[in-house]
Parts: C-alpha cells; structure tokens; sequence
C-alpha cells in the first residue's frame, strides 16, 4: 500500500499529517520527497543508519575528437549542448542525462561522467523507517532524487507513506506515480480551496483515488467542505485550528504525541483507505 500525502500549497500540515499516520501504524516506511526542503526528520527523530549519493549522467566532449558536426545539438530537446565553431558548450542544468547525444555522436567523441546532485539517507525510529531525498545546492531538478528515493524505499514490505512536496508541479507528479491513494491536506481558506482544485486535478489526471484532510478547521468558511460534498470527495478528518497542536509542531511534535487520541483516529483513516483501494481493484477486475 502506498498512500501519497500531498497539498497544493505549502503550510497547510502536509508533514504533520504524513508523520502522524506513520507513527500512528507503527510499522511503516515514510519518504520524504520534499528533496528541497526535506523536514519529516524533525518530527520522526530517527537514527540514520545509511547515506548515498545520487549521481547522474552528463556529457563530457573531447574536442581532439570533435568535428563540430551537431548531431548532438540536434538530438537534445532541451537544448543543454550547443555547437559553436571551434568549441562545445555543455548545460547541465538542462540536461536530462537522456544519453542521446553521445549515441548519435558518429566520432564518439562524448562520454558520460558522473556528477553527484544530491543524497539519500536511511534511518530509524522504532518500527518506523524514514527514508530522505535531499537535493543538492543549486541543483535545478528535483525530479531524479525523487526518482532515486521512492526506488529505494520500494523494496519494503509494510505500508509506504509518500510526504509529497508542496504545489502541482512535476516534483509532485513523480511522487503521485504509482501510488495506490492521494491523501489530500488543505486548509478552509480561499488559498487553500484553490490549491485543493489543483492537487485534485493532478490525482484524477493520474487516476489516483483521493480524500481530503482538512487541517486548522475554525479559521476560514465553508466552501472547502462544499467543493468537497460537490466533488464527492470524502472528508477523512478534519482538524481543528488549536494552539497546543501548533506549540506541539514547533517542538517536533506529532498529532498523537500532542493528542493520543490521534493514533485511533489516523488508524482509522488508514482502514477507511484500504477499504477505498480494496473496492476500486475489485470493481476494476470485475469489470464494473
């Protein structure tokens, strides 16, 4: 089972609502694909165990070997290896490590070296084991660290909880890929309504069943719950705006280390999840 835990916008809980599932299950692997700004490890405190680096593919020309032919610069889409008249001007930061430049080259003249553009940790707090995508300073892409750490989590056997980055963007779209349920955190503002229509988009776009969780309830209106019943999307919990939650979260407190009563109520949502991905597999074998 693999649970996406994704916003449309930034600040609406997204990580507080991922770790409190995860330590609510009590065994369970969580990835932190906010390779940016990756914070899940505040709140999970775990003992790394285990650091890699990811590293990518991009073009080194010899220009003793080089006849400025420009098949390279042909090949590439995204213009990251330019031809001028007696030199070759490499981008890395538009490279997308395709390849394709070196296997059009007919004088063989471009191999691939590595380049490190970010890190994968691995740690553990009790059942719970945290993997983390950190994206290297001044790396442009985000999208093959995502890649990299959803890959390595996958070869474990418990519940995957995907802590999605912020937004709508392809970061968020690569970490939405192959999950079973879109676990949608919002807030009742007209903020958080319109980000909510663009996180509901993306996972219907991917065929991803959604619910929402509705976090800080008390602070704006109705119209989120109304979009929702409109949409006829399920509300899974709502929470609400509570300053000993938010002193909680600053001191790198989850939901149910705030409030125990937390764990019986994310459980829950957890079983009403299951049952959800359960219907869907068997409605779409059965061909209905």
């Amino acid at each position: 089972m693999k649970i996406a835990v994704a916003s449309g916008k930034g600040g609406t809980g997204k990580t507080l609502v991922a770790t409190s599932l995860a330590l609510a299950l009590e065994r369970a692997v969580l990835v932190d694909c906010d390779v940016e700004e990756p914070n899940a490890q505040l709140l999970v405190n775990p003992e790394w165990k285990e650091t890699k680096a990811v590293e990518l593919l991009y073009p080194e020309v010899d220009l003793a070997k080089c006849t400025f032919c420009r098949e390279c610069q042909r090949v590439c889409r995204f213009g990251a290896i330019v031809v001028l008249l007696d030199k070759v001007m490499t981008f890395y930061e538009l490279c997308h490590s395709c390849g394709g430049c070196a296997l059009v080259c007919p004088m063989k003249a471009i191999k691939e070296v590595k380049k490190k553009v970010g890190e994968i940790r691995a740690g553990k707090r009790d059942g719970i084991v945290l993997y983390e995508g950190r994206l290297d300073i001044g790396q442009p892409m985000p999208s093959p660290v995502i890649k990299e750490v959803k890959r390595k989590a996958s070869r474990e056997q418990i519940p995957i909880i995907l802590d999605a980055p912020p937004g709508s963007s392809c970061p968020v779209i690569h970490t939405l890929k192959g999950a079973d349920f879109a676990l949608l955190v919002t807030e009742p503002t007209p903020f958080g309504l319109n980000d909510l229509k663009l996180a509901v988009g993306v996972a219907r776009q991917l065929g991803i069943l959604c619910g929402i969780i509705i976090n800080r309830v008390g602070i704006g209106d109705d119209r989120v719950h109304n979009y929702c019943r409109e949409q006829g999307l399920e509300i899974l919990l709502e929470i609400p705006e509570d300053r000993k939650i938010a002193e909680g979260y600053s001191r790198g407190l989850t939901l149910s280390e705030v409030y125990p009563e937390y764990k019986e109520r994310f459980l829950e949502v957890y079983q009403k999840i299951v049952q959800k991905v359960e219907r869907n597999v068997s409605q779409a074998v059965s061909g209905n």
